[in-house]
């Protein structure tokens, strides 16, 4: 296939797959995922969530399933490759540059016949900042012929907010996707996530991690740290504590 433009501007997720963090606690939502983008026809998807709820790592989990062959007939040679519209947005000088690159991107998944799969974080951006240097072509009037002619599968992913602010309105653009709604994970199921990476931390930092102690952080995260989403809030308190704790076996004065 013919990604080589695609392939210098996006994460091929495939290929991170054996070394990002185990997904876990988000089968659901990854079977359900599969599911939509098996579809014949409206196979696009948009998670919906607030941030740090593991929207990503969904996608990433199905990128996971997809390595392993855990999925649909129809999705087991196909590709996700992820794209950072702010970035690309950050890397365009010129008017007109960056709905060039964007076109160029997806000529490419078009071309791959259903096999790859684009991955848009904070897809809102293709409607609010698409807009560039003053012109007035903006990301989702790119995206619209390729989704009405049903031969490209996206995923995009957006906040509650976001989604009502942008994307709802442009009716045209909202209807060519499936929801998939992320809610926030429960404290059993948040403590069932970190168990699931708990080793990528313990071999990262050097360090063991008792489980009580993840039981605590995602307690404590809930408790107080009030305005962030949990995993992500708890998935932060034990990178910060073992790194910490690192730092002080490390560091002979601070012992």
């Amino acid at each position: 296939m013919g990604e080589n433009f695609l392939r210098s501007q996006c994460r091929d997720l495939l290929k991170e797959a054996q070394r990002l963090d185990h997904v876990s606690g988000r089968d659901h939502e990854i079977t359900t995922i599969a599911g939509l983008l098996s579809r014949k026809s409206k196979s696009n998807v948009i998670l919906i969530g607030e941030p740090g709820v593991g929207k990503t790592a969904i996608v990433e989990g199905l990128a996971q399933r997809i390595l392993k062959g855990d999925v649909p007939k129809n999705m087991k040679d196909v590709q996700i490759f992820s794209l950072d519209i702010g970035e690309l947005l950050g890397g365009t000088k010129y008017r007109g540059e960056f709905e060039k690159k964007f076109q160029k991107i997806m000529t490419e998944v078009q071309a791959s016949r259903g096999k790859v799969v684009l991955f848009i974080d904070e897809i809102h951006l293709a409607l609010g900042a698409g807009r560039v240097e003053g012109s007035n072509v903006d990301v989702a009037n790119l995206l619209k012929p390729y989704l009405a002619r049903g031969d490209s599968r996206l995923i995009g992913a957006t906040t509650s907010d976001e989604y009502m602010k942008y994307v709802s309105i442009d009716a045209a653009f909202a209807r060519r996707f499936q929801q998939v709604i992320v809610d926030e994970p429960s404290i059993p199921d948040t403590i069932n996530i970190l168990r699931g990476l708990k080793k990528g931390y313990e071999m990262h930092h050097d360090v063991r991690i008792l489980d009580a102690a993840l039981v605590a952080a995602v307690q404590y995260s809930n408790r107080y740290i009030t305005a962030r989403y949990l995993p992500d809030k708890a998935i932060d308190l034990v990178d910060e504590a073992c790194s910490q704790i690192k730092l002080q076996l490390d560091t002979p004065r601070m012992k």
